[in-house]
């Protein structure tokens, strides 16, 4: 019997992106495999916009770990992709997933990031994403993640907390052995660099996993973080 994916998607108030991820997706809805959108509680269209294109819309708590771990509850899927509503997915995502995870044996892993500017420093920062994921088994959401249903439930699912939960996550999947890790390259949306300024959005999330590695209370750096966005 074919592997079902269920990807899983954290929204709020995304309509600047959201249509051209959730519609690149409706080619895996053809092939069988389900699209959960988590609304944390959007006032904009996004809510209409995941009605339309996805199988299934929930609501949930604000907070990316919180809206993930709603979707994965009610997910049907053998195995769960968290994809952030910025990103696209490779065309042929759920043949790559589905058959290494199969052949290599794999619990779990990610893809390859490409970020959508132009800018030169943007290609630099895309090497230096991939190659630290690559060394240190430590994902961001950024990668699109995905680990098979079974092992996300035995292992609790996302910590409760408002960010880095992501690499929290890593943590706790690496126990189950390496992620995959897919050359195929996912495409994340540059505009957090290029709305704070590349350099300073650099700076910034150097600051926050150091700060995470030294055991700062991750709510308090969400805290940080939504005080240092662009206005």
């Amino acid at each position: 019997m074919a592997q079902k994916i269920s990807v899983i998607i954290p929204v709020l108030n995304e309509r600047e992106v959201l249509s051209g991820t959730l519609t690149a997706l409706q080619p895996l809805r053809l092939r069988g495999h389900e699209v959960i959108v988590a609304d944390g509680g959007s006032n904009d269209v996004s809510h209409a916009l995941s009605q339309r294109l996805s199988d299934r819309v929930i609501h949930a708590p604000k907070g990316r770990s919180r809206q993930m771990n709603v979707g994965a509850s009610v997910a049907t899927g053998d195995i769960l992709l968290f994809l952030h509503a910025d990103t696209l997915l490779p065309h042929n995502a759920d043949d790559l997933i589905i058959s290494n995870i199969s052949e290599r044996g794999r619990a779990w892993g990610h893809f390859d990031v490409r970020l959508s500017g132009k800018d030169l420093l943007f290609r630099i920062i895309e090497v230096l994403m991939n190659w630290r994921s690559r060394v240190t088994g430590i994902v961001t959401g950024d990668h699109g993640i995905f680990v098979k249903h079974e092992i996300f439930q035995s292992v609790g699912g996302f910590p409760d907390i408002d960010l880095m939960e992501d690499i929290a996550l890593s943590k706790i999947l690496k126990r189950n052995g390496p992620p995959l890790c897919l050359r195929q390259r996912v495409m994340t949306s540059s505009r957090r660099w290029e709305k704070g300024g590349i350099v300073r959005t650099v700076l910034l999330m150097w600051f926050l996993r150091l700060a995470y590695f030294l055991r700062t209370d991750p709510n308090d750096l969400a805290r940080l973080y939504e005080k240092s966005k662009p206005s």
